[in-house]
């Protein structure tokens, strides 16, 4: 099995083609060092195996861990546990007690720089506003595009929704909107201050309902939005808890939200090509190990079933999986590994497509993330591991590090998701939630031809169309439902939908188009 490795420092990685100068993300002040607080958790072997008493350590969720004050020990957990653990815990984890939202208090005069080395050097100079990081862990700032273009980035994703409100439900149903992960809130009232301008009959039946699993954000949300915006509403819940249904249609945004859902880790045994899902114990020490057992967990079960039957392959080399000869020789050479290296599954991600279709299932997703990252820990899918000390990025080489100190996020293969995504929307829901009643449409009393829906054109149904829940065509008279989702580059999807000429620096730059060449949108 391969080693566990020991922290290292190395060159600062970058989230995006700005990162080593946005690299920062807030965080509180370290105080009170314990006796035992150390750099390095992890044990720097040639063997990759815990304490023998492993066994006897209980098996916990990140939600079991939710009420603990301090991180755990004597305990073992899966892979996506740990990571959610150090990332969302409300006492000790990243986003809760470290990390905070690069807020640009004026918009970028865009139109006054001269090119692109300039804007850097503007957003640079903000950054430096914040001050320089004291001891212990630095300020863990963190950008998005929705503070570096605003307001016109949001303008942007206002009126992709709206042109499909308009062209789909307009006047018939509200304008519903939903928005995980929404930060600081900016993004939403930049959406809901461009919908009031420019197309107030479309405000007046707007709902913007906001699903924040962070106490501080969700507060700061309301400050922020609901006395300028009525119509908003702010729920503190995690969206893998979400219960209620929403039977109209609505839209859902998860904007730079999923790089952070928590991954498994599984590993094949090369003789049988069997799959083996990674566990995380922590001993009474605080010391990190992994060991691997047969697939019991049922997420990680379903999400290997659904790639099965996608034909994703796993990322074997093909002669190990074409010919099982060929793996029994290079099993029993020298110092030959007996699993492959690691490879990170995006398990929970499969989690919020489950609820998407079971809660929201007249929904149409907007989801736009990071489809590659540079500098990532070794394996296949592999998180970007940092944290900021004394004003530098410091990346590192595994994702067993203290919770709560370091930010770990990860890249999305957008064709595969775009795959499981469209597979996940085709399959009928249970029956109890199908009997479930999903609210009238004026369409549905029709006397028209639009009343059958895509029943009534059962003749044809095009490829890239998907049946509505209801069978009801659109107020358009579109007969299929909703077009299937498709995958969009950065630059693409903002020059269909932004006012470019807000955002061209003088010498004919945008860097609306010209950063985050490593993002993608689904639509």
């Amino acid at each position: 099995m391969l080693a566990s490795s020991s922290t290292r420092l190395t060159q600062a990685c970058r989230r995006s083609t700005l990162r080593p100068l946005l690299s920062t993300r807030t965080k509180h002040k370290a105080t009170g060092k314990t006796a035992d607080e150390k750099i390095n958790y992890n044990r720097l072997s040639f063997q990759d195996v815990p304490d023998a008493d492993h066994a006897t350590y209980k098996r916990v969720t990140a939600n079991d861990l939710e009420s603990y004050k301090e991180p755990p020990r004597r305990v073992k957990m899966l892979v996506r546990d740990f990571i959610e653990d150090s990332l969302y815990n409300p006492h000790y984890g990243y986003f809760p007690k470290q990390a905070d939202i690069f807020t640009a208090i004026e918009p970028v005069q865009f139109g006054k720089l001269k090119n692109l080395v300039q804007f850097e050097e503007v957003v640079a100079r903000k950054y430096a506003e914040y001050g320089p990081d004291g001891e212990g862990p630095g300020r863990q700032i963190w950008h998005t595009p929705t503070e570096l273009f605003k307001p016109w980035y949001g303008q942007a994703i206002a009126q992709c929704l709206v042109s499909e409100y308009l062209l789909k439900y307009f006047p018939y149903e509200d304008f519903i909107i939903y928005e995980i992960g929404a930060g600081n809130g900016t993004l939403a009232l930049d959406i809901l201050d461009y919908i009031q301008d420019r197309y107030p009959e479309v405000y007046d039946r707007t709902q913007y309902k906001i699903i924040e699993i962070s106490e501080n954000l969700a507060q700061l949300q309301r400050d922020k939005l609901c006395s300028k915006h009525a119509c908003v509403e702010v729920t503190n819940e995690s969206i893998f808890r979400w219960s209620k249904r929403e039977p109209a249609p609505c839209f859902f945004l998860a904007m730079e939200v999923i790089d952070n859902f928590a991954h498994d880790m599984i590993r094949y045994d090369l003789r049988t090509l069997e799959p083996y899902q990674g566990l995380v114990t922590i001993d009474a020490h605080g010391d990190f190990s992994t060991y691997y057992t047969r697939v019991t967990d049922p997420l990680i079960a379903a999400f290997i079933a659904l790639r099965r039957h996608l034909m994703h392959p796993p990322p074997l080399p093909r002669l190990l999986k074409a010919s099982r000869t060929f793996r029994t020789f290079y099993a029993n050479l020298p110092f030959a590994p007996n699993l492959s290296a690691p490879e990170y599954i995006p398990t929970r991600l499969l989690s919020l497509l489950r609820t998407l279709r079971s809660h929201f299932p007249r929904h149409r997703l907007l989801l736009s993330d990071f489809a590659s990252l540079p500098n990532t820990i070794e394996g296949v899918n592999a998180p970007v591991v940092q944290t900021r000390y004394r004003n530098t990025t410091v990346p590192c080489t595994t994702f067993l590090v203290k919770q709560g100190y370091f930010d770990i996020f990860f890249p999305t293969d957008f064709l595969r998701l775009r795959e499981m995504y469209e597979h996940i929307l085709a399959q009928p829901l249970p029956r109890a939630e199908a009997e479930a009643p999903l609210g009238p449409s004026p369409l549905a009393t029709s006397a028209s031809p639009l009343a059958l829906g895509g029943t009534f054109f059962s003749s044809y149904h095009p490829k890239n169309f998907r049946l509505s829940p209801d069978g009801v065509a659109s107020a358009g008279g579109i007969p299929g439902g909703d077009l299937k989702s498709s995958v969009y580059t950065h630059a693409e999807f903002m020059s269909t939908y932004a006012n470019l000429n807000k955002t061209r620096l003088r010498n004919g730059e945008n860097p609306i188009l010209n950063l985050y060449q490593n993002v993608k949108f689904l639509f």
